[in-house]
């Protein structure tokens, strides 16, 4: 039978004159145009057309297809809550593998005014003092109660770490966990509440060319705002794991050593050394940066900001400053870390 005779069937027509009958089928719905036309002696009797049969069955198509339509919106939905959870942190965690939301509207995204404005309140300025001095860095809020992101430079070997947001207040922190071989830290602030995590990103869907912008506390100067472009990817950086080594250097200039392309720059990094792929920027990055963000367009996290190359460690003179070569620890090389650094850390 035809879709049309489904359609027809299931507003139960009338007979219409004129309609030629497809069979014996159709005989007990149509009366003949001639009132003589007997059904052809060669058919058989035919069994009921099972045209109500055929209604209930593409009844339920729709009502199958809506209730299969519901079941996956709930599973989406439950996904969708359970992922928002992750990213506002609301039970104060933050999964490992979790990409956030754009922190930016649509139609601001690229808008280095609308990423300042929306990550700012993300990144936290990072006192630290050892035996061998003070010194500068900054770090990146993970938890709504104060799990903050930073370089393992910034506070190894700390024997105080205080911590300013962006609002201005400050708080005692601790060192949850260090990973000297990926230049990671995990510190979490004292009775801290209400702090707006970071969003974080896909470090992977990274390109050259890509519009970043930088957020950290170069030289003590909270918020300071720099932007430019990815440079390079997976470029291999070699930095310290000697803990005298990094509290000698956080007591000097600030300038963190590092070694890329065979060369040393700031300083000696010593004989105990790591290297992890990095991101390339030249977005301004000065000492005081280490630990804070590299965030893309949409706002969201796609590096802690860990070395740059700065003239005065090359010479005596007083002219220091970003010559647009810094790198940057991939987020997703931080989310894999997380668990680890919750527990205490590779080096503990």
């Amino acid at each position: 039978m035809t879709e049309s005779s489904f359609r027809s069937g299931d507003h139960e027509q009338h007979p219409q004159a004129g309609r030629t009958p497809q069979g014996p089928a159709d005989a007990h719905l149509y009366a003949p145009v001639n009132p003589e036309w007997p059904p052809p002696p060669s058919y058989e009797p035919a069994q009921p057309a099972p045209a109500p049969t055929a209604r209930r069955k593409r009844a339920k198509g729709p009502v199958t297809l809506l209730a299969a339509v519901a079941i996956a919106a709930a599973a989406v939905g439950g996904g969708t809550a359970y992922g928002i959870q992750e990213l506002t942190h609301s039970s104060d965690t933050v999964a490992a593998s979790s990409t956030g939301a754009s922190a930016v509207p649509v139609d601001k995204k690229g808008s280095v005014a609308a990423i300042a404005a929306a990550v700012s309140p993300s990144v936290v300025e990072i006192n630290a003092t050892s035996n061998a001095g003070r010194s500068t860095g900054s770090g990146v809020i993970l938890t709504s109660g104060g799990e903050i992101v930073t370089n393992n430079h910034v506070v190894s070997g700390a024997s105080s770490v205080k911590v300013r947001t962006h609002d201005g207040k400050s708080y005692t922190a601790r060192v949850v966990g260090t990973d000297s071989k990926k230049d990671l830290a995990l510190i979490e602030l004292e009775n801290a509440s209400g702090l707006r995590p970071a969003s974080l990103g896909d470090s992977d869907a990274v390109q050259v060319g890509d519009q970043v912008v930088a957020i950290g506390s170069p030289e003590g100067l909270t918020g300071t705002v720099t932007s430019g472009i990815v440079s390079a990817l997976h470029r291999d950086v070699t930095v310290s794991t000697d803990e005298e080594q990094q509290q000698q250097q956080q007591g000097g200039d600030g300038s963190w050593p590092f070694q890329f392309g065979g060369r040393q720059f700031n300083g000696d990094t010593g004989s105990s050394t790591t290297t992890y792929k990095a991101i390339q920027t030249d977005a301004s990055l000065n000492p005081g940066n280490s630990g804070g963000a590299l965030i893309n367009a949409a706002g969201q996290i796609i590096g802690i900001n860990s070395a740059m190359y700065s003239s005065s460690a090359d010479s005596s003179s007083s002219s220091a400053g970003s010559v647009g070569l810094g790198f940057a620890i991939p987020i997703d090389t931080v989310k894999s870390d997380l668990a680890t650094l919750r527990a205490g850390g590779s080096d503990n």
